[in-house]
């Protein structure tokens, strides 16, 4: 499988013109849904991976398909299961007769958009085998380095409501996800439109390619170049810093965390048309961005605490910059 070379770095215009073509292209099929799906765009374009936790029939599935196929990238997706084995996910060698000699056989994480469905309902052992993908792409497989196909996007899902049969996931693997989106029922009306659009056909098989992967790569690059002001810089640290010091918390928020929100405002400025974040891109990312990644203590979670109130609260002491 090759990989994607990516084209010129797009100008703020052109930047925010594909964006909107691809959102665009999704709420053609995902309705009522649009600041998830800005959500996951940005995710896409800081780099970073996503966490979709929602309950069943909400549009997962086919959020994560139609991403792949707006792209035009490739899609596969794995069934975790309480059996899956780490090498049904990277890849293993295997025995071929006719030479005498062992071959490679690429895992589904040799791909463009990768949907890790029901994560947590395989074992820790074969959950820890996207480790190393989602935070280095690439796998290791008897001492040899495989770099995967550019991009690279994990969306994995999980029910929040099922306990029975499932692993909860480790923190080192939550800490990998850039993001975390919850879905939701759609309004009424959306829910109306999804019934009528599906009356013949589903609005998926009409979906068409309107961005290609070397474009996606340099969108990508053109975020890293976003300014980012010392002063906002501190401002995420410190927000970070308060969860570490909070009693509440058995587990703060670590350096991953605040590079995350970092390359998240940046991505977040770039498709508002800015070349520099503000405080308020921060603000509004700090909650999807970090209370996933954090840990409540046993007396803190039975209590009634959430994570998101954890941040929320952290955004409230925290003096804004100016």
């Amino acid at each position: 499988m090759t990989l994607q070379t990516a084209a010129v770095i797009p100008s703020n215009s052109q930047f925010a013109q594909s964006v909107n073509t691809i959102e665009k292209n999704l709420a053609s099929v995902i309705k009522g849904k649009d600041s998830s799906i800005r959500l996951l765009l940005t995710a896409l374009l800081a780099g970073g991976h996503v966490l979709l936790e929602d309950v069943p029939g909400t549009g997962k599935t086919t959020l994560a398909k139609s991403l792949a196929r707006s792209i035009d990238g490739i899609f596969r997706r794995v069934q975790f299961t309480p059996d899956l084995l780490p090498a049904d996910i990277t890849g293993s060698s295997f025995y071929n007769p006719t030479d005498g000699h062992f071959m490679f056989r690429e895992g589904p994480v040799f791909t463009n958009v990768l949907l890790a469905d029901e994560i947590n309902r395989t074992s820790p052992r074969t959950q820890s085998a996207l480790l190393e993908v989602m935070s280095e792409n690439q796998v290791t497989i008897e001492g040899q380095r495989r770099d995967l196909p550019q991009p690279f996007f994990v969306i994995a899902t999980q029910n929040p409501v099922e306990f029975h049969g499932t692993y909860p996931l480790p923190e080192a693997q939550l800490d990998r996800f850039a993001v975390r989106i919850t879905l939701g029922y759609p309004d009424r009306s959306s829910e109306i439109e999804v019934l009528f659009s599906q009356n013949d056909h589903h609005p998926f098989d009409n979906l068409a390619p309107v961005i290609s992967g070397a474009e996606v790569l340099a969108l990508q690059s053109r975020v890293k170049t976003v300014k980012v002001d010392p002063a906002i810089a501190d401002y995420i640290v410190r927000i970070v810093e308060a969860t570490r010091a909070d009693p509440r918390l058995r587990l703060g928020l670590s350096p991953r965390g605040s590079l995350a929100l970092y390359r998240m405002s940046q991505a977040s400025a770039c498709i508002l048309g800015r070349d520099y974040i503000t405080p308020d891109d921060v603000r509004t990312l700090a909650v999807p961005v970090l209370a996933h990644r954090i840990a409540l203590d046993t007396k803190a979670k039975y209590g009634g605490i959430k994570n998101d109130h954890i941040i929320e609260e952290a955004l409230q002491k925290i003096p804004v910059p100016r």
